[in-house]
Order: C-alpha cells, then structure tokens, then sequence
C-alpha cells in the first residue's frame, strides 16, 4: 500500500456521507479511495494523501457530516502498515497498477467504479418505466 496516510470518515445515512466526501476532497488534496456500505445505514468513507492533508479532510468531512446527518466515527493512520492493506473492503487498498488496471482512479473518484457504478440510469428510462 503506497499512501501516507489512510482517513475514514463513518457516518450514519447516505447523506452525510456524500457531504463528508465532498468537503474532504475540497478541504485538502487528498484522493477519495472509496466507500463501503456496513448496513443499518452505515457508510465509511475512505481517503488517502500525506498525513496533514488527510488530517484536514477528516476534519471537515467529519463537520459537514454532523451538518447534514449523523457522524459515527472519525479516524486517521498515519502511515498505514502494508498489510493493512488485506482487511480493507475490495477497491480501497491497491497499488497504482492496480489503479491503471482499473480505468484511472482520479481524484475524487469513489472506488473503482466511480460514484454511479452500478446505478446508472438515465432520464429516458425512468420517463419509460412512468409510462408503461
């Protein structure tokens, strides 16, 4: 695992967890790794960059998700132990060849799949689904 530093950012609802992301890739250059789905509405959202930047973005990831919603847990490791690596969710701990495997991974980006993978559907199908 070659990051500096591992930030995560628990809320309670979707939400909350979708203003924790934004305000932390905005608050500091930090890459948003992904997110995991624990069930009963719980939703960590995983960033990584140097230490102080992750710091940053937890923190006002962490303010904007008590804003909106209802903010869990907060935590950062500072540089994470390579083997850290195995009990993270599938997606959030690879290697950068793994990344261009991948198709990219640019900043701001949840997962591998982007923030919709999997939920794609566009304004046409649903005006077709209302109409049948």
């Amino acid at each position: 695992m070659s990051l500096e530093a591992l930030g995560m950012v628990e809320t309670k609802g979707f939400v909350g967890a979708v203003e924790a992301a934004d305000a932390m890739v905005k608050a500091a250059n930090v890459e948003l790794i992904g997110k995991e789905y624990i069930g009963a509405g719980y939703v960590t959202i995983f960033v990584r960059g140097d230490v102080g930047a992750v710091k940053a973005a937890t923190d006002a990831g962490a303010a904007a998700a008590r804003r909106v919603g209802e903010l869990v847990s907060v935590h950062v490791i500072p540089r994470p132990h390579g083997e850290v690596e195995r009990v993270l969710p599938k997606g959030v701990g690879y290697s950068p060849d793994e990344k261009a495997l991948q198709g990219g991974g640019s900043r701001g980006q949840l997962g591998a799949g982007g923030a919709n993978a999997g939920n794609e559907i566009s304004v046409n199908d649903r005006n077709k689904s209302r109409t049948k």
